[in-house]
């Protein structure tokens, strides 16, 4: 099955979705092999992969070709971060038909000027609502895989009211997007208000200190949510565990105990040692390969 008709059908399931943000193959795989459904390609974490702050200084062929990397590490249905499409409508045909070769299951496109900023810092512009409007049904037009999902984001919410931004989803959704995320609400009642007001099924964005408060995830599904995404939970864990050991290693001067204390195969093994060491032993004796 592509991962593109296994997502629409997680999305038509009975439980809401949780996508935690990877950013590499590594974090790609451990979410798949910790047993969850699905992986979110954290714009943020992509760049901060590249030792960049989340500013839009990352090009369209580097986000895909990070997210090529990771639909090859897994087998879950992966869900990018597409920005702003890197551009207007062209640029938008142009990042679908790339995702797509990526083998991507679905992106995200935003309504703000390029370069975008993270939707929970300040400072963010916003394109016309006819402008992203038209992006989106450039990117609805372009997919040439009918499940690969469309997701409308609006950061309207810090600019210019929340009203605005449901405005501007619902356009979208009406232009034929599959789900609509209005970006950061601001209150427990705000982040209620978004699937009783948006017209489709939603996305919750989870980041950990952002604008949007916590919500346990049992009760982001009972409000109606479909989808939620949790960019930023294994990138800080990762700076609070390299900090610490960094620490122990200044102050100890001995290698501290990692948080995975296995030895060197069983790290290995995480990321399938054991085929391609049957690999190896089938290829170098036609004998076994015969007897299977």
């Amino acid at each position: 099955m592509r991962t593109t008709t296994r997502l629409r059908q997680l999305l038509a399931g009975p439980d809401m979705l949780i996508a935690p943000g990877a950013y590499d193959g590594i974090t790609a795989r451990l979410i798949e092999q910790a047993g969850y459904s699905a992986a979110y390609m954290t714009g943020a974490g992509t760049a901060a992969s590249f030792g960049l702050p989340d500013y839009g200084l990352l090009t369209m062929t580097e986000m895909v070709g990070n997210a090529a990397r990771m639909t090859a590490a897994m087998k879950l249905p992966l869900i990018a971060d597409g920005d702003t499409g890197y551009g207007n409508e062209l640029n938008v045909v142009r990042t679908v038909q790339e995702h797509e070769r990526a083998g991507t299951a679905g992106i995200h496109i935003e309504d703000q000027v390029s370069p975008k900023r993270c939707g929970h810092l300040e400072g963010k512009e916003l394109i016309s609502i006819e402008d992203y409007v038209a992006k989106i049904r450039a990117a609805v037009a372009t997919r040439r895989d009918p499940d690969f999902v469309i997701i409308a984001r609006s950061d309207a919410r810090s600019v210019a009211g929340f009203d605005e931004a449901v405005k501007r989803v619902n356009a979208a959704l009406e232009a034929g997007a599959d789900i609509g995320f209005v970006e950061s609400p601001q209150s427990i009642e705000e982040v209620r208000l978004v699937p009783q007001q948006v017209k489709g099924p939603c996305l919750l964005n989870a980041v950990w200190r952002g604008k949007t408060p916590q919500v346990d995830m049992r009760d982001a599904q009972a409000m109606g949510y479909r989808l939620t995404i949790l960019p930023g939970m294994l990138l800080k864990t990762v700076y609070g565990a390299c900090d610490a050991a960094l620490a122990s290693l200044k102050e100890h001067h001995r290698h501290p105990t990692p948080l995975f204390d296995s030895d060197v195969k069983d790290g290995f093994r995480r990321f399938g040692a054991d085929d391609w060491d049957a690999l190896r032993t089938r290829f170098r004796d036609p004998a076994a390969e015969a007897a299977e």
